[in-house]
């Protein structure tokens, strides 16, 4: 790169940008290989994992995004712009970066943190004041009790909340985050995944997130690049595609032999795939449930009350008898949105331990999910198979 050539202007903050590397690799005077030459364009407003070993490099990409670590060759492109020659310190006030200890000023209040950047830019106080505010609430934290708090003075989930915030301070288009989540608990990891998914689905930000944890990459990612020693990159692909079709046996073994499992958690519920016991309704009598039963071969048939929202089950050798299905029914609460996926489904029939769980739109009742219709709809989702009639265990 010719550092004497005029920088080019850098797009404005806001909204998401594109990021395509065109030919970036990085080599060390010794000759080591950092990274190979990689052409990856990561999708504005997507999240994209860079996952893989120790050594592999994907640090090494991200930190060639925002030029701390030059690259030796190669173009990065944000928003159709390259920026391999503009001023590396303008351009970091144009990215967020969340680190894994988080990187906040110990000496400095959570809102002097957050509003670092803003400040920077010339940002007048009461733009920034609000803004630290905004974001303060945007990541779950109350402002009232939080910003004038030191560092030192939140948990740890806390903490890692407030790096996002102050990556997002200035609205920037590009946000790169380096294993943001891996210094804190299991528990508090996972409720910081959900919360950043959530997060993710408000501000829409171009991600580039780091990690060597298969299963959070899966969670967390619209694309996934898996990537070897020398920062080669194995396979680019969404989340299902990986785990459905690895490339080669350096994915297949890095993604595990349980990556089936795995698929459960990015394959939604389809129409396709719900089974269709019986419908009886709370008012109705045995005898007219009986027959439904009989008539269909079940065994048990889905209750709903007079709304059509779901009340529970009946089996067959209850509804003997006279009286009303509401008097004899059983409470279901092995339920699903239709919006889940197969692992939330499964995971619900487990908590239960039901023979099934029922998929709701809001509360209509669409059609069950059974131990046999989900493995069909997982192996469906993998082999791209016409779907088939599930093994029906309603008799």
């Amino acid at each position: 790169m010719d550092a004497t050539a005029p920088n080019p202007p850098l797009a404005p903050s806001g909204g998401a940008q594109e990021i395509r590397l065109e030919g970036l690799s990085k080599v060390y005077a010794d000759g080591t290989v950092g990274v190979a030459e990689l052409d990856l364009t990561f999708a504005a407003g997507e999240l994209t994992v860079l996952v893989g070993p120790s050594g592999c490099g994907k640090t090494t990409t991200m930190k060639m995004i925002n030029r701390i670590i030059e690259p030796t060759t190669g173009r990065i492109m944000i928003g159709g712009e390259d920026v391999t020659g503009v001023d590396a310190v303008k351009l970091r006030r144009r990215i967020g970066y969340v680190i894994q200890n988080v990187g906040l000023f110990p000496h400095q209040t959570i809102r002097a943190n957050i509003g670092t950047v803003p400040r920077l830019l010339g940002w007048d106080r009461s733009r920034t004041r609000d803004r630290v505010e905004e974001l303060l609430a945007l990541v779950g934290l109350d402002p009232a009790v939080h910003a004038d708090r030191y560092p030192h003075q939140l948990s740890g989930g806390q903490r890692q909340r407030a790096g996002v915030a102050r990556a997002l301070a200035a609205d920037p288009p590009v946000l790169l985050m380096d294993e943001p989540f891996s210094a804190v608990d299991p528990v508090v990891r996972e409720r910081l995944q959900s919360e950043f998914l959530r997060l993710q689905e408000q501000v829409r930000k171009t991600i580039v997130f780091v990690t060597h944890d298969i299963e959070e990459a899966v969670r967390l990612g619209d694309r996934i690049a898996v990537m070897s020693t020398g920062g080669r990159v194995e396979q680019f692909a969404s989340p299902a595609d990986l785990l459905g079709r690895p490339a080669n046996p350096f994915v297949a073994d890095f993604v595990g032999a349980d990556r089936g499992l795995k698929r459960l958690a990015v394959t939604g519920v389809d129409a396709a795939d719900l089974e269709h016991p019986p419908v009886v309704h709370v008012e109705d009598g045995l005898a007219d449930a009986r027959s439904a039963m009989q008539l269909s071969g079940a065994r048990w048939a889905v209750v709903l009350d007079d709304d059509e929202a779901l009340h529970g089950w009946l089996s067959v050798e209850r509804a003997a008898g006279a009286g009303t299905v509401g008097s004899a029914a059983r409470r279901m609460e092995a339920w699903v949105p239709s919006d889940a996926s197969l692992k939330s489904a499964f995971a619900t029939m487990l908590q239960h331990e039901a023979g099934w769980v029922a998929v709701l739109d809001g509360d209509r009742f669409l059609g069950v999910l059974t131990p046999e219709s989900l493995h069909a709809a997982l192996r469906r989702s993998v082999e791209g198979t016409v779907p088939e009639t599930a093994g029906a265990s309603l008799v």
